[in-house]
């Protein structure tokens, strides 16, 4: 059965919150939620298709957006 793109990318953000909440990385969940989303949805409208793929991108362009504008993890 074939995935639809909204579980795609639900289960791809679920992935990547979950990574981020249980490392303490999570900060904001408004700033975080947004930038995850961001990230995953650009994957997908350029064809990419791999969950575990676009849960890991998403992680680190969180992860290097954090560092590049000091957002502090406590939230």
């Amino acid at each position: 059965m074939a995935e639809t793109l909204a579980t795609l990318v639900a289960d791809s953000f679920q992935i990547a919150w979950d990574y981020l909440e249980a490392t303490d990385e999570l900060g904001r969940p408004d700033i975080a939620a947004n930038h995850l989303l961001d990230t995953i949805e650009a994957m997908v409208r350029c064809g990419e298709r791999r969950r575990l793929l676009l849960s890991n991108n998403a992680i680190s362009a969180f992860q290097r957006f954090r560092a590049e504008q000091m957002i502090p993890l406590a939230s």
